[in-house]
């Protein structure tokens, strides 16, 4: 698509200029295409900036105005200024004029460019948001967790003030969440998408990462024998299509959505961008692609652009556990390394995986 063609598409969607069937069709290009889907994005922040300083309305003004007024005086047809000829036309006539309206056009990019400048500056640790959900109503989540634990267990469980989300990377009990999630909890236990809940605790963290194992220490677990889902250690492309679990909410939500950038937030190479509806209670959760393999874990968003998350790729998953077993802190893990989601749809790869990702609370 033309690059000016294109750039009056976007902000023509952003101005809410286009009919329903033409607005989904380009909704689905972006959701296909990662660079046009960056462009509306950067073009939202901008638009927001200069509707502040009433730039766009008073440049269109200004044009209007002198448009308008050399028509009146007989230089020019309306004809004329829709033709190539109107460039020299008026540059021979109306040197000043055109001076003018350079000048405001030059003092718009100005304005754009540092507008741009400062998106740029400001995507940084400040404007980057943790996933982990502070639990509003901890009586009620409590008192149900007490009458399921007079159903299953005979240990009370803690207070919850946190939420967060985890998956299994070995059926014996180890979990992998956010190193941030855990420096947040004091006391830790994890829950499936079944309602049942189990003690754990952090046995290792890796800052640089942002990720953690968690294990199982309640007797009431029981092993599973094989995970559906595999870890995978190769890099994923760009534009391929994902999919999330995790618990922004005390059940768990599915989203959808695909590699934006295979680097993360200021060219993180531990990362990927994707684009996918996330929120508080999202971090710790599996990053997985149509094969069924997980690629990432998510870690944050950025608050300043909708669209904009970050997950650590999966391949540090198995850096995470070798440092861990060079620490003398863990078990032998061993990491699932086949799938068995290949070839399914995805209602069914669901339904396949759901019940291995946790939600993380505690306190």
């Amino acid at each position: 698509m033309d690059e000016l063609l294109l750039i009056e598409t976007v902000e023509r969607y952003l101005k809410g200029e286009m009919d329903v069937k033409e607005r989904g069709f380009f909704e689905e290009i972006r959701k296909n295409n990662p660079e046009i889907d960056q462009m509306v994005v950067e073009h939202t922040f901008l638009f927001n900036e200069l509707d502040k300083q009433a730039n766009i309305k008073a440049f269109k003004h200004s044009l209007y105005e002198v448009e308008n007024k050399l028509a009146e005086e007989g230089v020019v047809s309306k004809a004329e200024l829709t033709t190539r000829a109107k460039v020299v036309f008026l540059w021979k006539k109306y040197k000043r004029s055109i001076a003018v309206a350079a000048s405001i056009a030059g003092i718009v990019s100005i304005v754009t460019t540092a507008t741009i400048s400062t998106y740029n500056s400001k995507v940084d640790n400040n404007n980057i948001g943790v996933l982990v959900s502070e639990i509003k109503d901890t009586k009620k989540k409590v008192a149900q967790l007490q009458q399921a634990n007079q159903n299953q267990n005979s240990h009370t469980p803690p207070k919850a003030d946190f939420r967060a989300t985890g998956f299994l990377i070995d059926g014996k009990g180890f979990i992998v969440t956010n190193a941030h999630v855990v420096n947040r909890l004091k006391t830790i236990y994890v829950e499936n998408s079944k309602g049942d809940y189990f003690a754990a605790e952090a046995i290792y963290t890796d800052q640089n990462t942002d990720l953690a194992i968690l294990k199982i220490t309640d007797t009431a677990f029981k092993t599973v024998l094989n995970l559906p889902y595999s870890i995978n250690k190769t890099n994923s492309n760009l534009g391929e299509q994902i999919f999330t679990l995790g618990y922004p909410r005390s059940e768990i939500v599915y989203g959808e959505g695909y590699v934006s950038a295979k680097s993360g937030n200021e060219g993180d190479s531990t990362s990927y961008q994707v684009s996918v509806s996330v929120n508080p209670g999202n971090s710790g959760g599996p990053v997985l692609n149509k094969q069924g393999q997980i690629i990432g874990i998510i870690t944050s968003k950025n608050l300043t652009a909708d669209g904009v998350v970050f997950a650590t790729k999966a391949k540090n998953i198995y850096k995470l556990i070798e440092a861990a077993k060079n620490a003398g802190d863990t078990a032998n893990i061993k990491l699932p390394t086949n799938t068995a989601l290949r070839g399914l749809d995805r209602e069914q790869q669901v339904k396949k995986m759901e019940e291995f990702v946790f939600m993380v609370v505690g306190n």
